[in-house]
């Protein structure tokens, strides 16, 4: 079942993970969010849709799957269509954010570069931070200029949990 807005008719289920429960969020055949149970930018109730199991739709039993596989050391590279509502810059960061490689972290520095803007590293923090999908699109992988764990809207320990992962599963030597 899905719950009809204006633009977009949406669902979500909620599944267990490592790191707690994990609420996916299906629109309109996406995935539209993935929110950690403490979560600094989730959405309100009303844009989650309405609940539905994790098998009830394509792109739901998709990402739970993939998920799964992810929290496995399986899969290193999520392959699933996204939605991403946010500002032409937000869209910029989380694109620079799919494309920093599995085990691998970079600065918010490295990343403001990478989107031509180097001035812009607190902006990308809070474009980051904002970031409705998180784990399919890494923004764990982004840390502080000196490597230390900072700015992670699901919790420190999450952060360190899912950068441990890659690093046992990919060989690499987190920044």
């Amino acid at each position: 079942m899905t719950a009809q807005t204006a633009t977009a008719r949406r669902s979500h289920a909620v599944i267990d993970s490592p790191i707690g429960p994990l609420t996916l969020v299906a629109s309109d055949g996406t995935l539209a969010g993935l929110y950690m149970a403490v979560a600094r930018h989730g959405p309100d109730a009303a844009a989650l849709g309405a609940q539905a199991s994790a098998d009830s739709e394509p792109v739901l039993a998709a990402t739970a799957s993939q998920l799964r596989d992810y929290f496995a050391g399986d899969l290193t590279t999520f392959d699933l269509p996204l939605s991403l509502a946010g500002t032409e810059f937000q869209r910029a960061v989380w694109a620079a954010l799919r494309a920093i490689p599995y085990g691998v972290t970079i600065s918010y520095g490295e990343l403001a570069r990478r989107i031509g803007l180097p001035s812009a590293s607190r902006a990308v923090g809070l474009a980051n931070g904002k970031n409705p999908v998180s784990i399919v699109v890494p923004c764990h992988r982004v840390v502080g200029a000196d490597g230390s764990l900072t700015g992670y809207g699901g919790g420190i320990e999450r952060k360190r949990f899912l950068l441990a992962l890659e690093q046992r599963v990919s060989g690499q030597t987190l920044v």
